[in-house]
């Protein structure tokens, strides 16, 4: 054979794959790189600090030294930041639109169209599986100390039950709830004292009503800001981003914030008088929470700021070390200090 014989032959080869190749492309399309980075963005991973209030009854439970109830706590939190992901790339799925017309929303992957909506239903779909198969870890993990022989079984379904209850809850916001005035503040409450549950009776342990108390007040204060930091950066076109934002004002919000900011200092003062852990130590940090909610107020009224606070946490040198060194605090409190 010639070496024009050889080459025809090649092409010819060529030219018989390449269909091949080209349906093989359409039914299993790679994911370049851009989209991956998108996605990782889509998932909004700084919002994954929410979840840190999985570990709170474990901390106030004073358990956080014991290996398997601390595991169980980890895996916990793993799953609730893959289920609030599905729930982020859902949302931006529903607000395509609308976040098109956000200032900077609309930079966000879904609505710049950086990442295909096809991509991101497939993602959803992988992180669902991945939160069932580590539900089902848990049901082979030891929990300490065994309470009797129906806590593992038992502790494992009240928490895949919570998730459950948090993604029904969040979609359900998502469709509609979000739309309904003064009830859309109250389910983002609702969906931290979900976590806090969660991650109660993933171990099991039982924390003080306070505690629960003390974090619906502090959702709201972090949601209603929220709603006023939107209200403030769009000004006349804030309907149309957000419907909700229509049946709010800057004075009602004003008022909100104040009532939802005094009652969260005295329901934690409270909890450090009365509850049941750190022998009343726990009121030295109520001068660190006092300082750290003033100073989200003074970000969200002096600096505008407020829209996501993740992202204040992280940004503001204040904010930050207030909640680090409060947190020492408590944890020198109840596992250094002698009971």
């Amino acid at each position: 054979m010639t070496l024009l014989d050889k080459a025809l032959t090649s092409e010819k080869r060529q030219a018989r794959a390449a269909p091949e190749a080209e349906a093989k492309e359409k039914l299993l399309p790679a994911w370049s790189q851009g989209q991956l980075f998108s996605l990782l963005q889509a998932l909004r991973p700084r919002q994954w600090t929410k979840n840190f209030a999985l570990f709170v009854g474990i901390v106030f439970a004073q358990r956080l030294f014991t290996l398997p109830s601390f595991a169980r706590a980890c895996v916990a939190f793993v799953v609730f930041c893959l289920a609030s992901s599905c729930i982020y790339l859902f949302n931006d799925l529903l607000d395509l639109e609308n976040d098109r017309l956000h200032p900077t929303k609309r930079l966000r992957p879904l609505a710049s169209g950086r990442l295909p909506a096809s991509r991101a239903v497939a993602a959803i779909v992988v992180l669902l599986l991945a939160c069932a198969a580590l539900i089902t870890l848990l049901f082979f993990m030891p929990i300490a100390p065994l309470a009797d022989i129906f806590a593992p079984v038992g502790a494992n379904i009240l928490f895949a039950l919570s998730v459950a209850v948090y993604l029904l809850l969040m979609v359900f916001y998502s469709l509609r709830l979000k739309h309904v005035v003064l009830l859309d503040v109250f389910l983002i409450a609702a969906g931290f004292v979900l976590r806090i549950l969660a991650g109660t009776v993933v171990i099991p342990v039982s924390v003080s009503p306070w505690l629960y108390l003390v974090t619906i007040l502090l959702a709201l204060f972090l949601a209603l800001s929220k709603r006023r930091h939107e209200l403030v950066l769009l000004q006349d076109e804030a309907s149309n981003h957000r419907q909700i934002l229509k049946e709010y004002n800057l004075p009602m919000l004003d008022q909100m914030i104040t009532i939802v900011v005094s009652a969260t200092l005295m329901a934690y003062s409270l909890y450090t008088f009365e509850g049941p852990t750190g022998n009343r130590r726990l009121m030295v940090t109520i001068p660190l929470v006092l300082y750290g909610m003033f100073r989200y107020l003074y970000l969200v009224y002096k600096r505008r700021e407020g829209g996501s606070p993740e992202e204040v946490l992280l940004r503001d040198r204040h904010m930050l070390v207030t909640v680090v060194l409060c947190v020492a605090i408590i944890i020198v409190v109840l596992y250094v200090l002698p009971k």
